[in-house]
């Protein structure tokens, strides 16, 4: 089975001459689709100009998703946050220590707000097929994992906003352990503003397409992040989105974990009639034999994937995160693409 859709993240969103020579070597590289990443920063001061990149992206054939990066912190991306700046009564705390941690939370009025006016102006003014939820979690207070409770014992929010919602649905103070109440409240209230946001995206621009990229993590009986969106079913099933995505995983995994996070993806995807969407790392790190990645493309396409996409555009060449050989890494994404999907 043939990939319908290949595509790559971009950051260049300054000017649109610049942008339209980017386009085009995308286009030579086998992209049918560009994800224009789009940071509080961007949004707040080069409003203008992505208007206009994006549109002449679409003139050229592209297909144009906005990705809401890093915004709050709640999204995956590494551009700071205006919010988190101005508002640092509204963050994430931790259960345990009581902690205020450098993430909003999304729960809080003020950030609900601040995220529906940024959707419904982007939904209005900018020519885009649709927007990518990328990577939206809570806020993981460790670093490190443990073999009985994941990414340490402690988890967020509970702030008192999150504290008052808890106990005005099950009639008790939020306790500060996991339990499988607080799961279930932690996963109903994430996917909430998602489905909000959806809503409001599609009643001011019908047509738009809304996936959902989720941590391709295990979730399993010993080991689990508790990110809020663990349950793919829950997330695949809800009107938060049209594609269930899922992230990009290490070229120092197995394959046989390519495999089954890949499986998993397609599978629940079908289950809830939404199209699937993998994708390759195109940065920071590339396997020894850069015809990996062309192994891997195949491997999608074999498994039934059809939105293939990589972050980020040449490999991240010049930022801090860029591939040992970037370039190299961004021909092989172009040649992987060029292979695996259908004309």
């Amino acid at each position: 089975m043939a990939v319908r859709e290949t595509g790559v993240s971009y950051y260049g969103l300054s000017h649109v001459e610049h942008a339209e020579r980017d386009f085009q070597e995308m286009l030579d590289h086998n992209c049918t689709a560009v994800l224009l990443a789009l940071s509080e920063f961007d949004i707040d001061f080069w409003f203008p100009n992505i208007k206009a990149v994006a549109a002449r992206a679409k003139d050229m054939g592209l297909t144009v998703y906005l990705d809401t990066w890093g915004i709050g912190k709640w999204f995956g991306g590494e551009p700071p946050s205006l919010f988190l700046t101005n508002n640092p009564g509204n963050r994430q705390i931790s259960a345990t220590t009581g902690e205020p941690l450098a993430a909003a939370c999304f729960h809080t009025t003020a950030f609900r707000e601040y995220f529906f006016e940024i959707c419904e102006r982007l939904a209005a003014e900018v020519e885009a097929d649709g927007f990518f939820w990328d990577e939206p979690h809570y806020a993981l207070p460790k670093s490190y994992a443990s073999i009985t409770g994941g990414a340490g014992d402690d988890w967020t929010c509970r702030c008192g906003f999150c504290r008052r919602s808890f106990e005005a649905h099950y009639g008790y103070d939020m306790p500060k352990l996991l339990t499988p109440e607080v799961k279930r409240f932690r996963q109903d209230r994430a996917l909430d503003i998602l489905e909000a946001a959806s809503r409001k995206i599609k009643k001011i621009r019908p047509s738009s397409k809304i996936i959902c990229c989720v941590h391709a993590t295990l979730g399993s009986y010993y080991v689990t992040e508790n990110r809020g969106y663990d349950n793919w079913d829950k997330v695949a099933r809800s009107d938060a989105c049209d594609v269930f995505s899922t992230t990009i995983l290490s070229y120092q995994l197995p394959r046989s974990f390519f495999r089954s996070i890949t499986q998993r993806t397609v599978d629940v995807a079908r289950r809830h009639g939404k199209c699937c969407q993998r994708w390759l790392m195109g940065y920071y790190q590339e396997p020894e034999d850069l015809g990996e990645i062309q192994q891997i493309a195949r491997l999608y396409a074999e498994m039934g994937v059809e939105s293939l996409f990589a972050w980020t555009y040449r490999g991240g060449h010049g930022t801090v995160l860029a591939a040992p050989r970037a370039l190299g890494v961004w021909d092989a994404v172009g040649e992987a693409f060029g292979e695996v999907l259908e004309r």
